[in-house]
């Protein structure tokens, strides 16, 4: 309320002239003292007391003002305090069970993804020195060990163990149709058409029926048997057959040992 604009109040308010030695500041508090104390008991309290004490008890009058204000302020500090804590138990909280689930959902899914066996395999580079057939039993292998399910993955993981001209073969016609390879048997048999030497497996099959032992020991000619027999794919050579021709140039003393290695 205030005094000056009270126009029911002009017989308290014309006194104003009667205390000009107090400042705005001291007068605006005696009209605060008057909304809470009453005009009329404000104004008797002045005429009774002299300049010192009105000086007094209006100074008091401000400082009770200025305590109920920090007061006030404290009391909003505290609670803000107690608000922030909580909140900040509360997402500690959120924190803790969120990162749980995220436990508990790794754990689920590691416990049911299957194992995975990282198998490396040579690179295939398109010579005659590289068993076609021998690389695609290799990389069968390996995309059954690590579990490579998705197309695109098989093929591009068969390309990534490609080297010299079968990788140069493969990248250029990528380059050209990046869709050049649409699944592994694709990307298989357009290897096969460009690297596979003609008539491989006619001559496989004729340099294992012709092959003799020579000088080489019984693990070499073994090993050399083998990869001859892996590049003939389709009908197998007979087994007696096999087994007279293989042995024809074996010495006796390494004949018992021939049974054991093959």
């Amino acid at each position: 309320m205030n005094l000056l604009d009270d126009e029911a109040d002009q017989s308290f308010h014309a006194t104003r002239d009667g205390y000009s030695h107090f400042s705005d500041v001291e007068w605006d508090a005696v009209e605060r003292m008057g909304s809470t104390m009453g005009i009329h008991a404000v104004s008797v309290m002045l005429e009774a007391l002299d300049r010192d004490t009105q000086y007094a008890t209006i100074t008091k009058f401000i400082q009770n003002e200025l305590d109920a204000e920090r007061e006030k302020v404290a009391l909003l500090h505290q609670q803000g305090s107690q608000q922030a804590e909580l909140l900040r138990e509360q997402g500690a909280q959120q924190f803790e069970l969120l990162r749980q689930q995220q436990a508990a959902a790794g754990g689920s899914m590691h416990s049911r993804r299957p194992d995975t066996l990282k198998i490396d395999i040579s690179k295939y580079r398109g010579v005659e020195e590289d068993s076609l057939l021998i690389w695609f039993v290799e990389l069968d292998d390996a995309i059954r060990a690590r579990r490579i399910d998705d197309g695109d993955m098989q093929v591009a993981f068969a390309q990534s163990n490609l080297a010299g001209r079968a990788k140069t073969w493969a990248l250029g016609l990528k380059l050209h149709d990046p869709y050049a390879f649409g699944s592994l048997e694709v990307f298989k048999s357009r290897l096969r058409q460009t690297f596979e030497p003609p008539r491989a497996e006619f001559r496989a099959r004729t340099e294992l029926l012709k092959l003799k032992q020579g000088k080489r020991d019984v693990h070499d000619y073994a090993q050399h048997i083998r990869h001859l027999t892996s590049c003939i794919s389709s009908r197998q050579l007979a087994p007696a057959r096999h087994h007279i021709v293989n042995r024809d140039d074996m010495t006796t003393e390494v004949q018992s040992r021939w049974n054991s290695v093959m």
